[in-house]
């Protein structure tokens, strides 16, 4: 009898990988269209950098950014407000059996990104980098 065989690694699953990515891209081309009915949501261009689930699938949460950095709250605020129509969306157009809740956070990986290049550029570290 083949054993019933679970995720028990440090990350996530294959399977946590293919379902966020796979709600990642159908958001992005959701929000890009202009496919929900609001139209305060639809006047921000947001960029959908990474999109983790919960090992059971159930929650979806989506690191989001906008365009430029700006109305960062009021991004966060539309895309809540509009949750349930984006979840019945994107479970039609990616056809999964369960569309996972949504959770929506800002993208902080830019910021990291540019703090990173900022300590490199730094003196001290580029003469303990190179030397």
């Amino acid at each position: 009898m083949a054993k019933n065989r679970t995720h028990d690694g440090p990350g996530p699953s294959q399977r946590q990988l293919r379902v966020g990515e796979l709600v990642r891209r159908t958001l992005s081309e959701v929000l890009m269209r202009g496919d929900i009915h609001d139209p305060e949501l639809n006047r921000l261009s947001i960029t959908v950098g990474e999109v983790r689930c919960s090992p059971d699938l159930k929650i979806a949460t989506a690191y989001v950014m906008p365009l430029g950095g700006e109305a960062q709250g009021e991004a966060i605020e539309f895309l809540a407000r509009n949750k349930a129509e984006l979840r019945r969306i994107i479970g039609r157009k990616a056809g999964l059996k369960f569309t996972p809740d949504l959770r929506f956070r800002l993208d902080e990986t830019f910021d990291q990104m540019d703090e990173t290049r900022r300590l490199f550029e730094d003196e001290k570290v580029r003469r303990d980098v190179e030397g």
